[in-house]
């Protein structure tokens, strides 16, 4: 039997092949996952819908993470579907472009607390929905980067707003965690993805990765992809409040 055969699993975030959303997607669909996704604004829903199509038995939603009402109505509509949710992927991030592109020092108040809300905060809103749909236990899985605890160059906002959510997957998942509900982050290499023209310097942590990781390599999305399946499925029942670098051992070193 697959890892997730007889698993509803939400993935909030996926956006395009190149995405780690996607990679995950692709992992859970192998394992027997029936999959629901959500997507942002009208001008997502045709991309996400011709994204999505090669999977059966799939349900797509919309979800602005900035409105409440709209996390609310997701898990609202999940529950008229399937009764049970099983596991939740959310890979959602953003900041602003100027903001990403200034100095750490020049970041804007508003740009801010828009990285926070969208990075960090939407993890709270979407456990505080999700766990009325977990009553037999479940998982929570977020995605993170080494920048959250170290100054990478360009990650800047990014790296504050990571930092606060990993803090958020430490207090979740000791409240929730009487009920049953596990809640981790992976801690990702960097990716190639159509966010990351965001960051200044980019490829400049690519290569760093790949000069000085043990592995001598980047991650791919389907790494990725395979991690967050062990961390939905039952193999990992016992771990909780965890952020599991899938970085090719990059976190190790010193240099």
């Amino acid at each position: 039997m697959s890892l997730l055969t007889g698993k509803n699993v939400l993935i909030m975030g996926i956006r395009n092949r190149w995405s780690i959303a996607w990679g995950i997607a692709k992992s859970c669909h192998e394992q027997g996952a029936r999959l629901f996704f959500t997507y942002k604004g009208e001008r997502e829903k045709a991309s996400v819908e011709e994204l999505v199509k090669e999977f059966e038995n799939y349900e797509i939603m919309p979800c602005d993470v900035e409105n409440e009402e709209e996390v609310k109505q997701v898990f609202a509509e999940l529950k008229k579907s399937v009764k049970e949710v099983h596991g939740v992927v959310h890979c959602i991030a953003h900041a602003y472009k100027e903001d990403m592109k200034n100095e750490f020092l020049d970041t804007s108040k508003d740009g801010y607390f828009h990285a926070m809300d969208v990075t960090s905060y939407s993890l709270i809103l979407v456990a505080k929905y999700a766990k009325d749909l977990m009553p037999n236990g479940g998982s929570i899985v977020t995605i993170s980067y080494y920048g959250a605890s170290k100054v990478m160059p360009g990650y800047n906002l990014m790296g504050a707003a990571k930092a606060a959510l990993e803090a958020n997957v430490r207090y979740l998942a000791s409240e929730i965690g009487p009920i049953g509900i596990r809640v981790n982050s992976i801690s990702s290499g960097p990716i190639k993805t159509i966010s990351t023209r965001e960051i200044n310097d980019f490829y400049v942590m690519l290569e760093a990765i790949e000069k000085k990781a043990p592995l001598r390599r980047s991650v791919t999305p389907a790494e990725i992809g395979d991690s967050t399946v062990f961390l939905l499925s039952d193999l990992s029942r016992g771990i909780t409040g965890t952020n599991l670098y899938v970085d090719n051992g990059y976190h190790i070193m010193g240099i």
